[in-house]
């Protein structure tokens, strides 16, 4: 098996990466923006009302919808009167610039139309999971001051209203043959009669545009704010990355509730003016692959999990004709060598990873369609963007040594602030010039970066989100047990599987025996999908002089790696 892969298209958008990188300037990317000459910032103008003025862009579709009910496209020309009547809506209710507006949907083309009405408006949106309960519910909106929630009248029946003072309106998607209560309005009937004509609010580049939580170490959820000045990060990168050209119909997989859906799956295909797909649903192999054959699919941006499902099901996916797809990326997961290698196979190009975070706001680090691929590396940082992998004092280490992925701080789409926590945000940047990411990774001769996992105190195992601290404290209880460090091991079909590393005390001998014992004796705390699938014994386990576990050489021990 060849260790590099050929570049899948070196005729891509971006064909000379280092050239890129020595000439690379923010500031040009800046000109090919309206805002640049007229003074006047605000996304949805970028994304969409520009291309609706647009004789040639103005017919393409902003946004294709299917799911198993309900097909539907949306024109820019179409999508800018849309989101015209829903920003008159929020204006007929009160909402002014900066105002939060949250959209609590499943994937369906009202979502879209609100993400759009809300930036028109200067309201700061704040995109939901569907699968979200009551308590994380309360908790977002209570953070956040909401005034707006756009829901459905079953997905409104988890939100306590009465809890949440700041909450003035609940607008209703669906609300047909019901009775609305007070607070509630119709979708439907404030969008039939609303204007289609409405004043962009301008804003400046730093003006907030949406906020997105995401789970904390501390288990608080964080509100990772983000500004309109972002795009010039998003237009640049779904150019480079993605490969994006005026004839792609483009499908990012992510809903709206994780950044890579409101990023890559909403905003940078606007900017860019090319036809864009969603599907609602749950994943549905055979669904997908429908999809990707009749709506002609020419760029996909998904999961590793995705992937997997289709190895194992081959010939489900071999009875469409998925030759349309010419640029496939993944995000969110390892993605192993051997899915590089098995795409290049099946689908006839190269899985292409990317690396960010919600923090980030755009891709990083990627694999480049004119560059060769090493199956198992996210790639090298994007133009622009300076990456390092550190230690603890913020140092770079050589070659093939663990440590921080870190970022010099200063890229556009950058994080502007944890809402309404100062404190947390100036965390991330202890280090300066860095941007700590929390994630472990390590950086080979050719300047290739390979992510590792996560350094911080949770993982996920079979979809489960579990403290490694909480893992620690049981392997602990046991009676041979002195010392016990855990991390998450990345695993194709589990996302993670636990490996556990333990110290003995004296009188214990390290067998096969003692750690099936081990393992039984966790059955009593987790149930059998967190017990861990590895241990291995070792003489002591890494702590800091504040007693924490150092799980940076935890990971490098579990991969031979200098620690």
């Amino acid at each position: 098996m060849e260790n590099i892969l050929p570049p899948a298209n070196p005729k891509a958008n971006l064909r000379d990466y280092k050239q890129a990188c020595e000439s690379f300037d923010w500031q040009e990317v800046e000109q090919e923006f309206s805002w640049h000459q007229t003074g006047k910032v605000n996304i949805a103008y970028e994304a969409i009302d520009r291309h609706a003025a647009d004789p040639i862009r103005r017919d393409r579709y902003c946004l294709i919808y299917e799911d198993e009910n309900r097909r539907e496209r949306i024109t820019y020309l179409q999508m800018r009167d849309l989101s015209n009547k829903f920003a008159n809506v929020l204006k007929k209710l009160g909402v002014e610039k900066g105002d939060r507006v949250f959209i609590f949907l499943p994937r369906c083309p009202e979502y879209y139309i609100a993400m759009a009405g809300c930036a028109k408006i200067g309201a700061v949106f704040s995109p939901f999971f569907e699968a979200l309960m009551e308590m994380a519910i309360k908790e977002r909106l209570k953070d956040s001051g909401a005034k707006v929630l756009v829901t459905t009248p079953k997905m409104a029946s988890r939100v306590p209203f009465s809890e949440l003072p700041s909450l003035r309106h609940i607008i209703l998607v669906g609300s047909e043959n019901i009775i609305l209560k007070s607070g509630e309005v119709s979708w439907e009937d404030e969008i039939s009669s609303a204007s289609y004509e409405f004043d962009i609010e301008w804003v400046d580049l730093e003006d907030p545009l949406y906020i997105i939580y995401t789970s904390g170490s501390t288990g608080k959820a964080k509100g990772v704010l983000h500004v309109h000045g972002d795009m010039v990060g998003y237009s640049i990168t779904a150019r480079w990355v993605l490969d994006l050209r005026d004839e792609d119909v483009v499908w990012t997989t992510s809903e709206p509730g994780w950044i890579t859906g409101t990023v890559y799956g909403v905003f940078a295909p606007w900017l860019c003016g090319v036809n864009n797909f969603v599907r609602g649903g749950r994943f549905d192999l055979e669904g997908w692959c429908r999809s990707i054959e009749l709506y002609r699919i020419t760029v996909w941006y998904t999961a590793p999990t995705v992937f997997t499902r289709i190895m194992k099901e081959e010939e489900i996916a071999k009875k469409h004709d998925l030759r349309s797809l010419r640029h496939i990326l993944s995000v969110g997961e390892s993605l192993p060598p051997e899915t590089v290698f098995w795409a290049r196979r099946f689908f006839g190009t190269p899985i292409h990873d990317t690396w960010w975070m919600t923090e980030t706001g755009m891709i990083m680090i990627a694999n480049y369609p004119s560059m060769p691929i090493k199956p198992g590396s996210i790639g090298k940082p994007f133009p622009g963007i300076v990456a390092a992998v550190v230690d603890d004092r913020g140092e770079e280490v050589p070659p093939l040594t663990l440590g921080d992925l870190a970022i010099q701080k200063g890229w556009p789409a950058m994080m502007r602030g944890i809402w309404r926590d100062e404190k947390r945000y100036r965390e991330y940047f202890s280090l300066e010039p860095w941007y700590i990411s929390g994630d472990l990774a390590y950086k080979d001769d050719d300047g290739y970066f390979y992510f590792q996992g996560r350094e911080d105190y949770q993982m996920k195992v079979d979809g489960v989100m579990i403290s490694t601290t909480e893992v620690e404290e049981a392997l602990r209880g046991y009676p041979a047990i002195a010392d016990a460090g855990v991390v998450g091991k990345p695993d194709p079909i589990r996302g993670n599987t636990i490996k556990a590393f333990i110290t003995l005390k004296p009188e214990a001998t390290p067998s096969e025996e003692l750690q099936e014992e081990i393992r039984e004796f966790i059955r009593k705390y987790f149930s059998p999908r967190l017990v861990p699938k590895e241990i291995e014994f070792r003489s002591e386990i890494p702590r800091a002089k504040d007693g924490t576990v150092i799980r940076r050489v935890l990971k490098a021990w579990e991969l031979g790696l200098p620690a």
